[in-house]
């Protein structure tokens, strides 16, 4: 291994004043707090280059080794949707009729959840997010590492990125997820991770009532 330090360049940082720093976090709080997930979509496209964009930010997360060990399937093609769609509720069915079990079931009772799932054809687009388990570099295999971790990161910056830019988007993870990977034709290495319906919501569109957990209840001070 080369002891000679790797290739850098300065840090760009511009260092805020307190009270622009406390302005910008209780903005930026009081934007995702308003986040909501939608399972009621309109059928009205969405301009494309600003999931592109949004995508373009989820990729700016840091990863293990700098592998960035991701891929993002964007989804607006009906026939493929409708796809998604048929064999998500395929296993949904077997969910909710046997493989969850009574508490499972009774905690997504308050939600009103079922086996179907309309939103996969309503919402104009879907994004998959993938998780590459190994990668290729010149045709040899490469190792990739804190895959999970990496790729729940970067899936959580692209949901800020999609609600930022005015987006109802849903974390939907049906189990197991390996049709993804049939109906989208990715590689062995590409892991299906998050399924994101990503549009407006419905005129109609409602939500379940629901409270975040105050601070007090997730922050743990070491002082």
């Amino acid at each position: 291994m080369s002891s000679s330090p790797p290739p850098s360049v300065p840090l760009e940082f511009d260092r805020l004043p307190e009270a622009e720093m406390r302005a910008r976090a209780r903005a930026f709080d009081e934007l995702l707090q308003a986040r909501r997930s939608v399972r009621h979509f309109s059928t009205q496209p969405v301009p494309l280059d600003v999931i592109e964009d949004c995508i373009r930010t989820a990729g700016s997360a840091p990863s293990g080794a700098h592998m960035q060990p991701w891929t993002f399937a964007l989804v607006t093609d009906p026939e493929v949707k409708r796809a998604i769609r048929l064999a998500a509720e395929e296993e949904e069915r077997d969910n909710y009729g046997g493989r969850m079990n009574d508490q499972w079931l009774a905690d997504l009772e308050r939600l009103g959840t079922t086996a179907e799932k309309p939103f996969l054809e309503q919402a104009p687009l879907l994004i998959v997010v993938l998780r590459q388990a190994w990668g290729l570099w010149e045709g040899e295999r490469r190792q990739h590492y804190y895959t999970q971790e990496s790729v729940g990161i970067a899936a959580g910056f692209l949901l800020a990125a999609l609600h930022n830019a005015g987006l109802a988007t849903l974390t939907h993870t049906p189990s197991p997820m390996a049709f993804l990977s049939r109906i989208l034709q990715r590689p062995e290495n590409e892991k299906p991770f998050l399924l994101i319906p990503v549009g407006y919501p419905a005129r109609d569109c409602r939500i379940p009532v629901l409270e975040r957990k105050p601070l007090d209840e997730i922050l743990v001070r070491v002082e």
